[in-house]
């Protein structure tokens, strides 16, 4: 097979956001800022585009396996065919560089061939998950600029006026791909914004390519070709550093959304693939720890903090992990760590990445100190689109590099003993939630839009031990427009963030107070807000929990569960409705259960979830899967779910053992 070469144009303006190529590994704070030197063509130029290494894979091993999705196989070769002639479609269609393509995809063999066909015609992806809602899409799209729409749902995606729309089995003209250079487009990723609205971080090709890069010189990626499991979401970031890799000649799984989220159907995944690579967050670890158990697989742990249990269980059990960190605006991974040794940490940079740990007046912090961690070098993203204040609030001039622009993270580190970045909290409110990135100012901007509604704040609350739920505090308006009007409960509360907010943002609990509290000088005072007692119904309680309270002939909360199941003989032991309920509550941490009740709508998120099924499976014996309980109405329904398999004929549970050969 003969690839249509990318031709990756010189650079013809100064490289203005390039800082340094300083080795990471023996910077401090106090040396940092004399030992960087500023990034020149040259650097740049080290890292291949990833388009030009993709269609060198392919062309050095045309018959390998690229793509493995629910749908199909796609190898190297034919995953050549199908972009070339999808982005001559595009080109057709007038798509160039500068332009951005929407892609709104499932998880099929579809998707990767339509990231790399939009970069095939110069232009930059912006995904669109299927996910969203509505209101949330149609703002992506408009806020973008979208030229074109991918998608095999018209209509799925409110569009301005003029977007055309193509399949992902448009073809065209394949001939030679649009040039590009290190500084065009790479894709425009929408992170939780603080100013009300999801802000498009636009990273460039040059930034992908040093991230693939500094992975490999970190010996992060095997010099051989791997099977890598693509499990985050393509709208997340940590989405690019999986299946970009496809780009280096590995093979790429993409694991489906059932499949993703249930841990013994992933157990089987990477055993029949062979998975080498996989990524999960320190919040997944809990449910995956035992499918994952003798594995020969490979971890990339990130998203948010390692907590100490977690690290000493990896690192002592002789587990491969790694702990990665990096901001959406610097292409995803900035720092790498061994997850081994005593305590948790960053590590340190990556090649090609200059880390400064700041005081306010971008000053080096003495060594040991806590500081502001700033980030700069090729990785570092054009900046927010649309936003021009906002870029220039958090992309500014380094001060050690002239004409450089670093990135500043919010984020807090230090360094330790042994030189090792250290996470040493937020300079700001911006919450990690399940590896999710959250501005708690987006979710209560979106709670204001409810007419009713006249303030909101949100925080975080430890349910139980690793389980972390947001909490919404309101206050509503009294004014004479609403009089009359019936009092706005927690579950309307709730049902109108699902309007406007992805699931990960959408509070697990409501609360409507007389006031927010406030400090002395007149601020929020996040403190006081205290977590909502649980089975409270009145100006404390959540979703349908309250709604069914009130219905007509409700029993008791706490006793009402009892009756979840309809008749029917149990065939794993008496009183299996309670069993189940009083599961529901000892993972929800609610009384208030009852048989109408939807496990989303009280707060279960897809962690919740996961450790319900794993504690029916231990008490039961029983095989149980995710679906039984994210595919139930509510309880009563799931109750069945359960009943009906404990009648089925015992499974045999996979064995914890490494898996088959890869799918090469």
């Amino acid at each position: 097979m003969t690839a249509h070469p990318v031709r990756q144009e010189s650079e013809t303006t100064s490289m203005t956001d390039a800082t340094s190529m300083t080795d990471a590994t023996s910077m401090t704070e106090t040396t940092s800022a004399t030992d960087a030197t500023s990034a020149t063509d040259a650097d740049r130029s080290r890292a291949a585009d990833p388009l030009v290494r993709f269609l060198a894979a392919a062309d050095a091993a045309p018959g390998r396996t690229a793509v493995l999705a629910v749908d199909g196989r796609l190898s190297f070769a034919e995953l050549a065919r199908r972009t070339a002639e999808l982005a001559g479609a595009l080109r057709a269609h007038g798509i160039g560089r500068g332009d951005r393509v929407g892609v709104h995809l499932r998880r099929t063999t579809d998707l990767p061939v339509a990231l790399l066909a939009v970069w095939r015609a110069g232009a930059a992806y912006v995904p669109l998950d299927p996910a969203y809602p509505r209101d949330r899409l149609a703002f992506m799209a408009e806020n973008a600029g979208l030229a074109l729409l991918l998608t095999t749902e018209p209509g799925a995606v409110p569009l301005p006026d003029g977007v055309p729309v193509l399949g992902p089995d448009a073809t065209g003209g394949t001939g030679p791909d649009t040039p590009v250079t290190a500084r065009d487009a790479a894709y425009v990723i929408y992170t939780s914004g603080s100013t009300g609205r999801p802000k498009g971080v636009e990273a460039t090709r040059g930034g992908v390519a040093a991230l693939l890069a500094g992975l490999e010189e970190r010996g992060v990626y095997r010099p051989e070709p791997g099977v890598v499991g693509w499990s985050a979401s393509v709208s997340f970031d940590a989405s690019v550093q999986q299946w970009a890799r496809v780009c280096r000649g590995d093979t790429v799984v993409v694991v489906d959304d059932p499949t993703r989220t249930d841990p013994q159907r992933l157990a089987a995944l990477l055993d029949e693939h062979g998975v080498t690579d996989l990524d999960l967050t320190p919040s997944h670890w809990e449910l995956l720890r035992e499918p994952l158990a003798g594995r020969p697989v490979r971890l990339f742990m990130g998203g948010e903090p390692v907590p100490q249990a977690t690290w000493d269980e990896i690192g002592g059990g002789g587990t491969d992990a790694l702990n990665l960190y990096g901001p959406t605006e610097c292409t995803v991974d900035s720092t790498v760590a061994r997850i081994a040794g005593p305590r948790p940490h960053l590590g340190d940079a990556l090649p090609a990445v200059a880390l400064h740990l700041l005081d306010p007046a971008l000053r080096p912090v003495a060594p040991g100190a806590t500081g502001e961690l700033y980030l700069a070098g090729p990785a570092v993203a054009h900046g927010y689109v649309g936003r021009p204040d906002l870029t220039a609030e958090r992309f500014v001039a380094c001060p050690f590099v002239p004409g450089a622009r670093m990135y500043r993270t919010g984020d807090l580190a230090r360094r330790g003993p042994d030189g090792t970045l250290e996470f040493a909290g937020r300079a700001d409110d911006q919450i990690k939630l399940r590896g999710f990135r959250i501005e708690p100012a987006e979710i209560e901007a979106a709670l204001t839009r409810h007419p009713r509604i006249r303030e909101a704040a949100v925080k975080v609350h430890e349910a139980a031990p690793g389980d972390q739920r947001l909490t919404a505090y309101v206050t509503v308006s009294t004014s004479a427009t609403t009089s009359g009007t019936p009092d706005l409960a927690p579950d309307g509360i709730l049902a109108h963030a699902r309007t406007l907010l992805p699931a990960h943002m959408v509070p697990a609990a409501a609360v409507v107070l007389d006031a927010l509290p406030l400090t002395p000088n007149g601020k929020l005072d996040r403190a006081a807000l205290r977590p909502p007692a649980p089975g409270t119904t009145g100006h404390t309680a959540t979703g349908a929990a309250l709604a069914g309270a009130a219905s007509a002939g409700a029993a008791p909360a706490g006793t009402a569960s009892a009756g979840a199941a309809s008749a029917g003989t149990d065939p794993v032991g008496t009183g299996l409705a309670e069993q189940v309920a009083g599961v529901w509550r000892t993972v929800l941490g609610r009384d208030d259960i009852r048989p109408d009740d939807d496990f989303l709508t009280l707060g279960g998120h897809s962690l919740a979830a996961l450790r319900v099924i794993h504690i029916l499976r231990r008490t039961l014996g029983i095989e149980l899967q995710l679906r039984h309980l994210l595919d139930a109405r509510d309880l009563a329904d799931f109750t069945e779910a359960v009943r009906t398999a404990g009648q089925a004929p015992a499974a045999r549970r996979p064995a914890l053992v490494g898996g088959a050969a890869g799918a090469r």
